[in-house]
């Protein structure tokens, strides 16, 4: 095989080299990729690129001859869904377009698969092609048991312009949660830095020292909007990092532990767990209500999505009158 060059589609803009590498020759690995680049072998526009070069419309790619590619492993195997499970799934779609999708992910489906997890969103993702050449892919994640509001892409380069804008906290999030107690304030900043941790109850994230080398700096806006004889609140959380349980780590700094956050609760916080109102459901209540983010093809787009049923009826036994959903508007 001999040298050739390609030119990078509008599509492709912003993806960096490596991925636009498996992307058009997936037999390769990334230890190849990275020799080609290490070695001067890969050139973009006539000049010499590492593998996390981001591409830009009309470069030119010039690929050297290539080694024969290993055996292909198995094809991920996509998850059979009856039709009813099809039709239940696009329901889930709050926005469509031809470069993304927008869902209202359900309580207690988990995003991407684990240990002893077969059933998630990721293996579901083919039956939401809507026509498309590609599947839908992931830019963000929400906890299994955390709904609302789930960006994806519909093509590589669209996942890589978003993922950007992820990277770059060009997104807005707006949470809504139910917590034990009344945070004192009743709005303010939460800035504890987090770190990942082992236990008794698997790795988890905990608040750190400020001078913890291994922390990460976590920053998360909140404000009150309704409570119930100071024994409950719904707050919005507004994330301007994206740490791993951010949100559920700074309410129970905060003494204001969300509501069925048996993973990170306090025993004896508040008596958040032996004075809950008969009849609540003792799921997680944490949902991505909102998010604005640049959309690929120019303005914001703004996506709202309606409470999980088990927060609905919290909200209707306490008494909390949520807004109504808007319609989704790019502007």
């Amino acid at each position: 095989m001999s040298a050739s060059t390609l030119t990078v589609s509008a599509d492709e803009a912003d993806i960096r080299l490596d991925r636009w590498f498996r992307r058009h020759f997936p037999g390769l690995t990334q230890g190849v990729i990275q020799k080609l680049c290490r070695t001067g072998q890969v050139r973009v526009d006539g000049k010499r690129a590492d593998t996390a070069t981001r591409l830009a419309a009309g470069q030119a790619v010039r690929v050297p001859p290539l080694p024969d590619p290993p055996a292909r492993p198995p094809e991920r195997q996509a998850l059979h869904m009856t039709q009813g499970e099809q039709r239940d799934l696009e329901k889930l779609v709050l926005f469509r377009d031809d470069h993304l999708l927008v869902l209202n992910k359900p309580f207690g489906l988990p995003v991407q698969g684990g240990p002893g997890i077969t059933r998630h969103l990721d293996a579901m993702l083919g039956a939401l092609r809507f026509g498309a050449a590609d599947r839908p892919r992931l830019v963000h994640r929400l906890d299994r048991d955390t709904s609302g509001v789930l960006v994806l892409a519909r093509s590589p380069g669209t996942a890589a312009k978003l993922a950007a804008a992820f990277r770059s906290r060009a997104v807005e999030k707006s949470y809504w949660a139910v917590v034990t107690g009344r945070p004192v304030p009743v709005e303010g900043r939460i800035d504890l830095p987090l770190r990942r941790v082992g236990g008794e109850r698997g790795e988890r994230t905990a608040p750190a020292e400020r001078n913890d080398q291994e922390a990460a700096h976590a920053i998360t806006d909140y404000r009150t909007l309704d409570h119930a004889a100071r024994k409950l609140a719904w707050l919005e959380l507004r994330p301007l990092t994206g740490r791993t349980h951010q949100l559920r780590v700074h309410c129970v700094a905060m003494g204001t532990p969300i509501l069925g956050d048996t993973k990170y609760h306090e025993p004896d916080q508040n008596n958040a767990f032996s004075a809950v109102v008969s009849g609540l459901s003792q799921n997680l209540h944490l949902h991505a209500r909102a998010l604005s983010l640049p959309h690929p093809a120019g303005g914001t787009l703004l996506v709202q999505a309606e409470l999980p049923p088990h927060m609905r009826n919290t909200f209707r036994t306490l008494g909390f009158e949520a807004p109504a959903v808007r319609p989704p508007q790019r502007r």
